[in-house]
């Protein structure tokens, strides 16, 4: 291996159809082909890879399916679970707060005077093990905060979890979890935290080195009581926003629950206890274990491009601006006293590469900064466990080394150049029963696509390299898929729609790209923040504003909490909320002439409230959530 072996990094980590999507790169055709062996060999359903050579990302490539049944290609702007990558990450906020002077390394998280001290939940234990007190910030990041997962500490046989045995690692054991506690289901970070708090230590922190899942739940949950921002929020705002990521997500348990554009897990036919208690077995990758109480050591899902741009933010090169500055970069890539291949939430290794994996039932992930510039992600939605010779973990380890070491001829071209601000604000003025006015705010990429579709939310994206025609009478130009139709494509921000049935229900998204010398003459979409709306000719033609219907929407700003009010309850039968993805994410009936609408479990800033009579479409309202 290149990169020395340390340990496959989180608790548990078809036949392959052979195809590629993403831009084609003729100087790298060998390493298309070095991926589609890999996945023949150990028959993975789907992979996603990208890479960068001194900053310019140069191949981002996907192969195979990105769904169960295998009917939907896999696309680079597929997002997948990444597991254990989630833990540089949290090293990168952590290390940040550090700079910014918001946090130290030797800080002590628990016990008085620790930064956790009026935690809600966790200052609430009383510890056997009094030396959980001397637990540092550093210690977390570098696995010597005393927790061994690898000495028992549940009842043997760990029915209904066997495998579970001679291990210690609570994010494998979620109902014994809960149990123990005395909690409700499902285990949140906080009960997993508590159990091995109540469990007490292996060793003085600070005197060995031992991989900890739960470790990371506390830098989680300090990085909460550090900013008052979720773990979610502040990587989202305060680390990603700022490098042009917004497709980064902490993913959800349940396959009915994925996120737009995120692909499916292939387990390999394990079943356990669902987490939420409702009894009978579930596939252990699809609510076995809480993927959403994994979040800051595994819970991320994300694009092989995204993550590629976070290294390159990070990689103390001056190719790319990192966001850390090169002492903090130094300090978190430095090796730790107790394990010279482990640094604070990196892989290391005497040459100066970094690197970190990640494993869970139908997840397997590994990303690269080598010394010489180049940066790498690669993510498979199913993981091969090989016990005896690790064999496919070596695999997975070289095959970007030989294709850096079989391309001899690099492209020029940075398919980094993605739009960072999508257009926004889209209007609509009433022309006829069968046309639509729309206008919007332009973003900040060179053109953009007005897509639409007919009677249901627009759910199909156009494709990087792709250029598409577009013609503002519906149905007439590209399809880019079950009925999502093309309606403008320039650098305008308006166009007047024709060929509308005025009893239908029109959707709307716009999509920022760019196109250019630099793109290598390539279209590159930016698929995430996109504007939504919704209209039909009829109402566009009645209603030219919620205002002059009498329809009143406050506070905006607001916290958690939307109040509405209406001159009559007749005017309007129903609200939706939706996020800037287009998501539905509640639909609440009208039950008088005042309504309020809670906001306070939905993530975000900026969302789009739409109201519509028994006649259809009425108007929107666009939402901010301070």
């Amino acid at each position: 291996m290149k990169l020395t072996t340390l340990i496959i990094c989180l608790f548990f980590a078809c036949n392959f159809a052979a195809g590629q999507t993403g831009i084609p790169v003729a100087q790298m055709t060998t390493c298309d082909n070095l991926v589609s062996q890999f996945l023949t060999k150990y028959d993975i359903p789907s992979a996603t890879f990208a890479m960068a050579k001194n900053g310019k990302l140069v191949y981002m490539r996907a192969f195979g399916h990105a769904d169960l049944a295998k009917t939907e290609l896999t696309q680079p702007h597929n997002l997948f679970r990444i597991a254990s990558l989630s833990k540089p990450i949290t090293s990168i906020a952590v290390m940040k707060l550090v700079e910014n002077g918001q946090l130290s390394l030797s800080a002590k998280a628990f016990g008085p005077g620790g930064i956790l001290e009026n935690h809600p939940y966790l200052s609430t234990v009383t510890p056997t093990d009094q030396r959980i007190y001397d637990i540092t910030v550093q210690q977390l990041l570098e696995h010597s905060a005393g927790w061994n997962r690898d000495i028992s500490c549940v009842p043997s046989p760990t029915t209904p979890y066997p495998w579970n045995a001679g291990s210690c690692d609570p994010i494998g054991f979620p109902l014994h979890v809960t149990q123990t506690l005395g909690e409700p289901n499902p285990v949140t970070e906080g009960m997993l935290i508590r159990f091995l708090m109540q469990k007490g230590l292996n060793f003085a922190p600070g005197t060995q080195y031992a991989y900890s899942n739960i470790g990371y739940l506390v830098l989680g949950e300090i990085i909460e009581a550090v900013t008052g921002k979720s773990y979610e929020e502040y990587l989202t705002e305060d680390i990603f926003a700022p490098i042009g990521i917004c497709d980064m997500h902490i993913g959800k348990n349940l396959l009915a629950d994925k996120q737009e554009r995120e692909g499916e897990y292939h387990g390999n036919g394990y079943t356990a206890p669902s987490l939420y208690g409702s009894g009978g077995n579930v596939p252990w990758e699809y609510g076995g274990w809480n993927l959403e109480a994994m979040d800051a050591h595994g819970g991320w899902i994300a694009t092989a491009r995204d993550l590629v741009r976070l290294l390159t933010a990070v990689d103390g090169f001056s190719t790319r601006p990192d966001i850390l500055s090169a002492s903090t970069i130094a300090t978190m890539s430095t090796a730790s006293a107790n394990q010279q291949y482990y640094a604070k939430g990196w892989s290391v290794n005497g040459a100066n590469h970094w690197w970190h994996t990640g494993a869970l039932d139908g997840t397997a992930s590994i990303f690269v900064r080598t010394n010489n510039g180049y940066t790498w992600a690669l993510i498979l939605n199913k993981r091969i466990i090989d016990n005896r010779s690790n064999q496919f973990w070596a695999d997975l380890d070289n095959l970007p080394w030989s294709c850096v070491s079989q391309t001899s001829t690099w492209p020029t071209h940075d398919f980094f150049d993605v739009p960072s601000q999508n257009s926004f604000d889209i209007n609509f003025n009433g022309v006829s029963n069968s046309s639509i006015g729309v206008s919007w705010q332009k973003g900040n990429g060179s053109k953009r696509l007005l897509v639409a579709k007919e009677g249901a939310e627009v759910d199909a994206f156009p494709l990087d390299g792709e250029s598409y025609a577009a013609n503002a009478a519906f149905g007439q130009g590209d399809d880019l898929g079950n009925g999502n139709f093309v309606m403008s494509n320039d650098a305008n921000n308006s166009v007047i729609l024709t060929n509308l049935d005025p009893t239908k229900t029109y959707y709307f998204r716009l999509f920022e790209y760019n196109q250019s010398a630099s793109t290598g003459s390539n279209a590159l979409y930016q698929l995430c923040d996109v504007t939504v709306a919704t209209a039909t000719t009829a109402s566009v033609g009645i209603a030219p504003s919620l205002e002059a219907l009498g329809i009143r929407v406050y506070p905006i700003p607001t916290r958690d909490v939307l109040t509405i009010e209406l001159p009559s309850q007749s005017l309007c039968e129903w609200v939706e909320l939706r996020n800037l993805q287009g998501q539905l994410l509640q639909s609440v009936a009208i039950s008088g002439e005042r309504q309020t609408i809670s906001l306070e479990k939905h993530a975000g800033q900026v969302f789009l409230l739409s109201f519509f009579s028994k006649d259809g479409y009425l108007g929107s309202e666009r939402v901010v959530k301070q």
